[in-house]
């Protein structure tokens, strides 16, 4: 992404979707790298454990509470003040719409009181070019991006023009973890738990479904994937009266194993399509989101990648997860094709990339769910 002219351009990124409260600062000079200045990430876990999931009301409370504090440590931790920044960029959809608006309330005063610009950005979008900041990826490349709430692959065309090729019709694998950790009891979020005792386990102990694999096209489905889990464990309680933990890391190995099966399958399928497509033949293949950070996952969608002579790439653990980096690098890359948007930018609490595709998860009074 070239810069209209040879000055460096500092941004504030504000990110608070879900339950992470995150703020960075970055600085670009045309020709090099985006430099992460600074990073600050505070998780809501320790505000949700009790009820075994995210709150919304309790995670828009504690976003508020954090954005000032986040924002004055990521200027101090940046060695910045805060009439340095050119460019203030803030998540405005989608995501939980309490702190979508708390972020972009935040963002906005700021914008207003000193004077710069603002940007509002798709959270999803600050996903897919994520790789972006720490590698050169051109477009159009191939995105497979696995969240919590979301799973897409895409066709990255430019920062603001996305196709996509298919998603899960129901559950996405990162909330599927958080289900399955459940009942094991496990902490969440669930995907880290899951990852870790399936370091112990035996992958094929238990046999689970690869869901939809055997259907043409990229879509895909987690939730009967989830039921058998489910019925599973519901089996082995009713045998012996309790799951061992040999036994637990055996369920976490094979229901990892099946989830990483199936999204290698369908991103072989995903290859093809995106070169029937575009006419061309992906030649970078971006892994993002934070169920990107499973070895696993990791692992497997690499090795497709060399045997189809493509460059696999997935960012740093730290820009996979909800982050503040990304979407100040999203947001700049929108203001240098001309974006900026004022005081009447809103929050939205759904907003698909690809609006011109059918919706896969049902379409609302409030539009499309994905």
């Amino acid at each position: 992404m070239a810069i209209p002219n040879s000055q460096s351009m500092t941004v504030l990124g504000i990110e608070s979707s879900c339950d992470d409260t995150s703020v960075a600062l970055i600085k670009h000079k045309a020709n090099i790298h985006p430099q992460v200045l600074s990073l600050i990430v505070l998780n809501q876990n320790h505000l949700h454990k009790q009820y075994g999931g995210i709150v919304p009301e309790i995670a828009a409370r504690a976003h508020s509470d954090k954005l000032d504090y986040c924002t004055i440590e990521a200027l101090r931790q940046a060695n910045s003040k805060v009439h340095d920044i050119d460019l203030v960029s803030v998540t405005a959809g989608p995501g939980l719409i309490g702190g979508v608006l708390s972020g972009v309330a935040f963002a906005k005063g700021l914008s207003w009181g000193i004077g710069i610009p603002i940007v509002g950005v798709n959270h999803l979008a600050a996903h897919a070019l994520s790789p972006g900041l720490t590698t050169e990826c051109h477009f159009p490349y191939l995105c497979l991006l696995i969240s919590g709430g979301h799973c897409q692959f895409l066709a990255v065309l430019s920062p603001k023009e996305y196709r996509r090729l298919g998603g899960t019709i129901d559950d996405a694998p990162g909330e599927a973890f958080d289900k399955t950790a459940r009942h094991l009891g496990l902490p969440q979020p669930g995907g880290p738990s899951i990852e870790k005792l399936a370091k112990n386990g035996v992958s094929d102990r238990y046999h689970f479904p690869r869901p939809l694999t055997g259907r043409e096209g990229c879509d895909l489905s987690f939730s009967g994937l989830k039921t058998a889990f489910l019925r599973e464990v519901e089996k082995i309680h009713g045998t012996t009266g309790s799951v061992s933990e040999q036994q637990q890391a055996d369920l976490c190995a094979s229901f990892q194993k099946a989830v990483s099966d199936t999204l290698r399958i369908k991103s072989q399928t995903a290859i093809t399509q995106f070169e029937t497509q575009m006419k061309q033949k992906p030649t970078f293949f971006a892994l993002t989101g934070g169920v990107a950070a499973n070895h696993e996952l990791r692992g497997s969608i690499e090795a497709l990648c060399h045997d189809n002579g493509i460059k696999f790439y997935a960012p740093p653990l730290k820009y996979c997860t909800d982050n503040g980096a990304m979407i100040a690098w999203a947001g700049l890359q929108l203001f240098y094709l001309g974006q900026a948007d004022g005081l009447e930018l809103q929050a939205r609490s759904r907003w698909p990339l690809d609006p011109n595709s059918r919706p896969l998860l049902g379409f609302g009074k409030k539009g499309a769910k994905a």
